[in-house]
């Protein structure tokens, strides 16, 4: 198993949670000792800040009371920045007595805009290889958000401040569920687990990082999708008063699904789907750029001695494409490099923290200073300042 730091605050016992939980069951993990920095991943004053500080506009934020969302006009206002007319910004006053008054305000977007919970999430990530994403949701005493519901993601909810009481029916038993969550509490949630969450008699701040999986049903969907548009004949209607005698069709029928089923068992399609299913992944996350400003104002000032580091998170896969050229496959972007680079790229890759000159065995100085500006101008690497913060 990979370093999974973030999954083993979440959950604690990594290899047991996806041997027997993942995917499959509900599971409550209690809070303990060596987890209780999750209860700091989101405060009651940081959602303050965010909330009267931040320029919050919708959709990063909604209200929802007794199951149904607040109008967006009720919370927000129109105002001005710079010449433009903007009226989703947030009203705090408003959003400030809608909570006051029982509603359940919902912050949005959090892997992309809170830092300490983007890390998490970026991390969880590279465990889980599949896209996560995370919403807090801060509830008044003796208010409930959302009825009873399930979401089509799998959920980690996790209680940072006060209590909530969760109704959960897990898939196939007749029991349901009933538990309060407090600070340093994590429920898990597998897709379709139908769960309501209401608090008690104090309010209750909880994050939901929720994991997009990608399931076996949909790798097969697309692979019978693909396969029926090459097969002939398929959007060709049935014969004229084909149903007066049906059996005399069913050779047809035998032959065409023997087809679909032939082409499906093609080792080669199950590996190009994957792949493409992989590459679609590595792609689409979002790029960490803290730092990237000062990265590129003091990029000319790089020398053979600057400390550089990969960035947190930050992936990179080789490949040689078909000119001969290095192919690295970033986050969001395929680079092409000369062919002459791919031992010191190798070494870049594999290595957690570099200097130009450490190349010295594979390019002239002046060579490998081009490459390693490329690098942290694509995002790849970073300097390594004594300010740097690492994880939550």
């Amino acid at each position: 198993m990979v370093d999974a730091p973030a999954l083993q605050r979440l959950v604690g016992e990594v290899a047991d949670f996806l041997a027997t939980s993942w995917g499959r069951a509900p599971v409550h993990v209690p809070a303990s000792p060596d987890r209780s920095d999750l209860v700091t991943l989101l405060t009651l004053d940081d959602v303050d800040d965010i909330v009267a500080t931040s320029g919050l506009r919708a959709p990063s934020f909604r209200l929802v009371k007794q199951g149904r969302a607040l109008p967006q006009a009720a919370v927000t206002r129109r105002v001005q920045i710079g010449s433009r007319p903007v009226d989703d910004l947030a009203d705090v006053a408003a959003v400030q007595a809608a909570v006051a008054d029982g509603a359940t305000l919902v912050l949005q977007g959090l892997h992309r805009s809170f830092a300490r919970v983007a890390r998490v999430c970026r991390d969880l990530e590279l465990t889980l290889t599949h896209p996560v994403q995370a919403n807090a949701y801060l509830t008044p005493p003796v208010a409930q958000g959302l009825d009873l519901h399930e979401d089509p993601h799998d959920v980690f909810a996790v209680q940072t401040d006060g209590a909530k009481r969760w109704v959960v029916h897990p898939p196939g038993e007749a029991e349901r569920w009933d538990l309060q969550l407090t600070p340093g509490d994590v429920l898990y949630l597998p897709a379709g687990t139908r769960h309501a969450a209401q608090t008690i008699d104090t309010p209750s701040l909880h994050l939901t990082i929720g994991v997009r999986t990608v399931a076996w049903r949909t790798l097969i969907e697309r692979a019978v999708r693909e396969v029926i548009g090459e097969v002939a004949d398929l959007d060709r209607p049935l014969p004229a008063g084909w149903a007066d005698e049906p059996d005399v069709l069913r050779e047809r029928l035998d032959d065409l699904v023997h087809d679909v089923a032939d082409r499906l068992r093609d080792e080669q399609r199950s590996s190009t789907a994957l792949e493409r299913e992989a590459g679609a992944f590595w792609t689409a996350r979002p790029v960490d750029r803290t730092g990237g400003l000062r990265d590129l104002l003091e990029l000319e000032d790089l020398s053979d001695d600057t400390a550089l580091r990969r960035r947190s998170g930050a992936t990179a896969r080789m490949a040689r494409a078909a000119d001969g050229r290095v192919e690295l496959v970033l986050v969001d972007r395929i680079l092409r490099l000369p062919a002459a680079t791919v031992e010191a790229v190798h070494r870049v890759v594999d290595s957690a923290a570099i200097r130009p000159a450490d190349l010295a065995d594979l390019m002239d100085e002046p060579s490998r200073l081009v490459l390693c500006r490329r690098l942290v101008r694509e995002g790849l690497l970073t300097f390594a300042r004594d300010d740097d913060v690492d994880g939550a």
